[in-house]
């Protein structure tokens, strides 16, 4: 197995590296960090080695996965570019750097995937959107793509194009869904409940619901039906947020969450 490399340990570089870990054994894999202080929390935390330098992390893998900020993409790529071959397998994370524009800084002969991922992947309960040019890898290659994000949770293949949606539909929503299910805990704690029975009710309620949608196919607006049963409390719930505008909201979040990925 050609060993996997990552740059980058902030949140989603250790949250993808976590998920990894139960598909992979720790021998395929390496990392930098920026520091040394997060290069030494990271092994005794998972005994994966680390390197000296992003070029010598470069060196020593196949897979090498992007999980820095956009804003030093050129800086990390500049430091990296003389150790990149076309056998390599270069993966970014970065929203709004088309495989294009990678191209163009790397060179043609350079092997570009974006993948878009989100910080359950920590858990196993990831989201993960995969963009490539599928004629340049081969199926191995290509089954090594999928295991690495689906060892997060679900992933699929998609279009280029699609990528800014995926921010939108999972890469940012996990945000949104933390505030909702702080906002039901804050109702809850208000009616008499303490705090962290709230959350746990809470945030179980979402991931039952979530589940629903996943395993019964069902669209999500038959499901609201079929919870709210005629002059009962949760239609009365439902008219509230149409009223104050829940669903107009969301929809001003995600196109927030475009437009700052068509400026990166």
């Amino acid at each position: 197995m050609s060993r996997i490399g990552f740059i980058g340990m902030g949140n989603m570089g250790s949250a993808i590296l976590m998920g990894v870990l139960k598909a992979f054994p720790k021998e395929d894999l390496i990392f930098c960090a920026k520091t040394q202080e997060t290069k030494r929390r990271i092994y005794e935390k998972t005994g994966v080695e680390y390197t000296d330098s992003n070029a010598e992390c470069a060196n020593k893998c196949k897979y090498l996965i992007l999980a820095v900020k956009p804003q030093f993409y050129d800086e990390v790529l500049n430091g990296i570019r003389y150790m990149l071959t076309p056998e390599h397998i270069i993966i970014s994370l970065a929203p709004g750097k088309t495989i294009n524009e990678l191209k163009l800084n790397l060179g043609k002969d350079k092997r570009i995937v974006r993948a878009m991922p989100n910080t359950p992947a920590k858990i196993g309960e990831g989201m993960t959107g995969i963009s490539c040019i599928k004629e340049e890898f081969s199926d191995i290659e290509l089954n090594v793509l999928e295991r690495l994000f689906k060892a997060c949770g679900r992933a699929e293949f998609i279009d280029e194009r699609l990528m800014n949606a995926v921010v939108c539909a999972s890469g940012s929503s996990p945000a949104f869904g933390y505030m909702f299910i702080e906002a039901l805990a804050d109702s809850a704690v208000r009616c008499g409940m303490p705090r962290n029975q709230a959350y746990v009710f809470a945030a179980q309620a979402m991931k039952g619901a979530a589940a629903m949608v996943l395993e019964t196919g069902e669209h999500p607006g038959t499901l609201k039906d079929q919870v709210c049963s005629p002059a009962g409390t949760t239609i009365e719930g439902v008219a509230a947020l149409e009223e104050y505008g829940m669903r107009n909201a969301v929809l001003k979040a995600s196109e927030a969450v475009l437009k700052k990925c068509t400026e990166m």
